[in-house]
C-alpha cells in the first residue's frame, strides 16, 4: 500500500486536473480530504478522507430540474469494489438515460432517509396509523386497531426507553431478545413473562409494519427466531362460598369509599359472566324485556373481545342489579360514572378491588379486597368463579363457554368441527345460556342467603 501523502487542496473539483483513477491512487494517504475526478469516465470521482476511506460518487445533471446532482456509488475495496467496478456501474447507469439515472439516485436518497428513522419515530407513526378512524363492519368509524392504546403502552413502556434512539434498521434480533430477557428478569419493573410476550407482539407488529412496501423503514423484522419464553401459568383464583358471601354482603356496606354503581358492576360481572369492558358501558337501548319472561342484554360488537354481538340472557338477580343502578328515567347508562351520565373507566372495577396508592407507595384509598379481608382477586376472577359454580351444578362445558363468549371446541367429549361454529351454527343457544345463568343466580342466592356475621371492626352492614 502506498503511504505517501499528497497536498492537493480539499474540495476543489478542477476537471482540467482530472486523472486516470487507479486502485493505487484510491489507497493514497492524504493530509486533507481530497477528490480525484476520473479522466476516462467523466462525472466519476473518488473522495479520499484522512482516515484512508475512498468513496466513489457520480455527478450528473437532473433533467427535471436542470441542476447538477451527485449520486453515491460505494466505498472502494480492492477485493469487492474497485475502480473498474465503479466505472462499470456508471456506464450501466448511463445506458438507462439521464432521467433513469436521476430517478435511481432519487429513490435511493428517499430509501436512505426512511432507513435513517429512529425507533421512536416509527413508533409514533405506527400509533398514529393504528389510531386512524376507519369504517368498521357495523358502519361506525373507529380506530383502525381498536386495541391501539394497549399496543401503544407496550411500545412506549418497554421498547422506547431501551431502543427508541436507535436507527430502526439497525435494531437486531439480539436487541429484542435482550430486552425480552430483561423484562422477565425484572430489570424494567416487576418480573413478568406476560409483559415480555406483550412486548414481543408489539415489536413484531411494529417492525413488520415498518418493512411493508411503501414504508421500507427496515428491510426485515428483527423479531424472528427469538428464544421461546417460559409458559405462562393461567390464573386459577376462584372465590369460595364463604368469600362470595363476604364479598356480596360487604359490597352493601355504606361506609366503603367506592361508588355504589362500581360495586353493583362487580356484582353484575359475577352474575352475568360478562367482561368488564362489555358491561360497564351498558346502555338502556341495549336492554330488552326487563319486565317480561326473557330479559336480555345485547352487547354491541365494538365492545366485545371477538368483535361479535353478544346476546346475554339476564337472570332475575341481574335484573335486580340493573333496576338498582338505574336511579332515574333520564339516566341512559346503567353503570353511569359519578362524573355524569357516561360510562365509567374500563379499569375502575379492578382499581376498586385493589385500591390506589400515592407516588411514595403509601395507600391512598384501600381496596375492597383489603377492606373485606379477602385474598386479592380481579374482576376476571369473578367470571371464573361464576363459570366454576355452573360447572359444579352439572351444566355442559359448551353451554358455559357460550355464556363466557368462548369458542367451544368440545361438547360431551365430542370434538365439534371449527367450521360448524363459524359457518353453520349461528344460534345464540339462548335457552342453554339462560338455563346456566338462572342456575348460577339461584346458587348465588343460596350462598348469600346465609346471614353474615357482624364485622369485627364494628362497621354497620346495610340490610
Amino acid at each position: 500500500m502506498n503511504t505517501s501523502i499528497t497536498n492537493e487542496p480539499a474540495g476543489k473539483r478542477m476537471r482540467r486536473g482530472s486523472v486516470i483513477l487507479t486502485d493505487r491512487l484510491c489507497e493514497k494517504r492524504v493530509a486533507k480530504r481530497v477528490k480525484f475526478y476520473d479522466r476516462k469516465c467523466p462525472g466519476l470521482y473518488v473522495s479520499i478522507t484522512t482516515a484512508g476511506v475512498a468513496t466513489f460518487s457520480f455527478k450528473f445533471t437532473d433533467p427535471e430540474t436542470g441542476k447538477q446532482r451527485t449520486g453515491w456509488l460505494g466505498v472502494h475495496n480492492p477485493e469487492t469494489f474497485t475502480v473498474e467496478d465503479a466505472r462499470s456501474k456508471v456506464y450501466g447507469l448511463r445506458g438507462t438515460g439521464a432521467s433513469a439515472i436521476a430517478e435511481t439516485f432519487r429513490d435511493r436518497k428517499v430509501r436512505q432517509a426512511k432507513r435513517g428513522k429512529t425507533v421512536d419515530e416509527i413508533i409514533e407513526e405506527r400509533i398514529a396509523w393504528m389510531n386512524t378512524p376507519v369504517r368498521k363492519p357495523d358502519g361506525e368509524m373507529r380506530p383502525r386497531i381498536e386495541t391501539w392504546e394497549n399496543v401503544a403502552s407496550h411500545l412506549r413502556r418497554f421498547i422506547s426507553p431501551r431502543l427508541g434512539k436507535k436507527i430502526a434498521s439497525e435494531v437486531t434480533k439480539h436487541d429484542i431478545a435482550t430486552l425480552s430477557n430483561d423484562i422477565v428478569a425484572g430489570k424494567l419493573g416487576v418480573p413478568s413473562v406476560a409483559n415480555a410476550r406483550h412486548m414481543r407482539r408489539a415489536a413484531s407488529g411494529l417492525f413488520n409494519w415498518a418493512a411493508e412496501a411503501g414504508r421500507d423503514y427496515v428491510t426485515a423484522s428483527p423479531c424472528v427466531n427469538l428464544p421461546k419464553l417460559d409458559p405462562e401459568h393461567p390464573r386459577t383464583r376462584v372465590l369460595t362460598e364463604d368469600e362470595i358471601r363476604t364479598f356480596w354482603h360487604g359490597l352493601d356496606r355504606d361506609d366503603l369509599p367506592w361508588d355504589r354503581r362500581t360495586r353493583l358492576a362487580l356484582k353484575f360481572e359475577l352474575v352475568t359472566m360478562l367482561r368488564s369492558n362489555e358491561l360497564l358501558s351498558a346502555h338502556r337501548e341495549e336492554l330488552f324485556d326487563l319486565d317480561g319472561e326473557h330479559p336480555r342484554f345485547d352487547v354491541p360488537l365494538k365492545r366485545v373481545k371477538k368483535r361479535r354481538v353478544i346476546q346475554q340472557p339476564l337472570s332475575d338477580l341481574a335484573v335486580e342489579i340493573i333496576r338498582e343502578a338505574l336511579t332515574s328515567d333520564e339516566q341512559q347508562y346503567v353503570f353511569a360514572s359519578p362524573l355524569g351520565d357516561q360510562p365509567m373507566n374500563r379499569k375502575v372495577m379492578a382499581t376498586a378491588l385493589r385500591g390506589t396508592k400515592r407516588k411514595n407507595g403509601k395507600v391512598k384509598t384501600p381496596g375492597i379486597c383489603e377492606l373485606l379481608g379477602l385474598k386479592p382477586f380481579t374482576p376476571h376472577d369473578l367470571r371464573r368463579t361464576a363459570a366454576t359454580l355452573a360447572g359444579d351444578l352439572g351444566f355442559d362445558d359448551a353451554w358455559i363457554a357460550k355464556c363466557l363468549d368462548h369458542a367451544a371446541s368440545k361438547k360431551s367429549e365430542q370434538i365439534v368441527p371449527t367450521v360448524t361454529g363459524k359457518v353453520y351454527n349461528h344460534s345464540k343457544r339462548m335457552k342453554e345460556k339462560r338455563a346456566v345463568l338462572d342456575g348460577v343466580a339461584a346458587e348465588l342466592r343460596r350462598i348469600i342467603g346465609q346471614p353474615m356475621a357482624q364485622a369485627e371492626t364494628g362497621l354497620r352492614l346495610v340490610a
